[in-house]
């Protein structure tokens, strides 16, 4: 099975351009929707953070304040690196248990939004990347989560650089608004992961 990593910065376009392939019949894996399920209420994971960083990162009925969390790791990269020390273990492990449930899928999109930072790139076969301008994401971000330009500006320093990101690209999609245009950039890509997974196989 070809796994596809396919990331991008925040507010780039990739949850669009993952439903897009879902349309397709392509299984999609969401690594985000792993993190949240790492750090569930009652899991191992969120009594972690909750040592760590302190309790008053839990809501009333026990979940994580995500909100609350964010802004702190964006704005103290040495929190954000304890957090992800508690939580990429976990998610790589949640993957990998997914993606053996999956074997006889001729390819998988894997959303991976912090595909450079995670060590998830090594797990990938192929790394597709959905590039778009910095102002754009600003703008997406401000008017997405009614953020102020100054915290969309700090949740993109907190990622890695548009060019790091481009550089560990096999595939690259622009993405600059059009769903006609995307929709055909991700038709283009269905076909051409679908050969590779025959090739891999041995068939036509």
């Amino acid at each position: 099975m070809l796994k596809i990593g396919l990331t991008g910065g925040i507010a780039s376009g990739k949850s669009e351009t993952a439903k897009l392939f879902e349309t397709l019949g392509t299984v999609v894996i969401d690594t985000d929707q792993l993190a949240r399920e790492v750090l569930k209420p009652g899991s191992s994971g969120l009594e972690e953070v909750a040592e760590t960083f302190g309790k008053h990162y839990l809501l009333g009925d026990g979940s994580l304040d995500r909100r609350a969390l964010r802004h702190t790791i964006f704005s103290d990269p040495a929190a954000r690196q304890r957090l992800e020390a508690i939580t990429h273990p976990r998610i790589i492990a949640l993957l990998r248990e997914r993606l053996a449930s999956l074997s006889k899928e001729p390819y998988v999109i894997v959303e991976i939004p912090l595909l450079s930072e995670s060590g998830l790139a090594g797990e990938m076969d192929r790394i597709l990347v959905v590039d778009t301008s910095e102002e754009a994401q600003i703008q997406r971000l401000m008017l997405r989560d009614n953020e102020s330009r100054s915290e969309a500006q700090a949740a993109l320093k907190a990622q890695a650089d548009r060019l790091s990101r481009l550089d560990l690209a096999n595939d690259i999609i622009t993405n600059v608004g059009d769903l006609e245009n995307l929709e055909k950039e991700v038709l283009a890509l269905h076909g051409l992961y679908l050969g590779m997974a025959r090739q891999r196989s041995g068939g036509a």
